[in-house]
């Protein structure tokens, strides 16, 4: 494959340009070499880098743990013992996260159920969202 332009790289890999700048900010896609005319040119590896960041960040890996499994992947003899622990920790928090997204779903439909439909002063939506820190058993 042929260098290709930031535009081409982003619509190759569906990430918006203002994204991969951010990428490379951050360290988890290397800042390319420059033309002449200063133009970033990418390769066939940061496509294949940015698809892989962009789909752990879908599946809402945060970016430090991207950028671990990036360091990771590049040391392919490695035992998988620290990935896993970094998926296993995704997979905590995302527990962490439904139980939340449970308990917001039960307090909302008992503030539905007991909502009066008179005015937003007296509304059981509005009171069971300020109050979620602690949510309701």
């Amino acid at each position: 494959m042929a260098e290709i332009s930031i535009g081409e790289l982003a619509r190759r890999s569906g990430v918006k340009v203002p994204t991969i700048r951010y990428y490379e900010g951050v360290g988890l896609l290397r800042v390319p070499a420059r033309t002449g005319g200063l133009q970033r040119r990418y390769d066939a590896a940061a496509v294949a880098r940015l698809h892989f960041i962009r789909h752990a960040r879908e599946l809402g890996f945060e970016v430090a743990a991207v950028r671990e499994l990036l360091a990771l992947s590049e040391q392919p003899d490695r035992p998988c013992a620290e990935v896993d622990g970094i998926a296993r920790r995704h997979v905590e928090d995302i527990d962490r996260r439904i139980a939340r997204l449970v308990a917001l779903r039960r307090e909302l439909r008992r503030a539905l159920d007991t909502c009066g439909r008179g005015r937003v002063g007296d509304c059981r939506v509005i009171e069971a969202l300020a109050d979620m820190e602690q949510p309701a058993e």
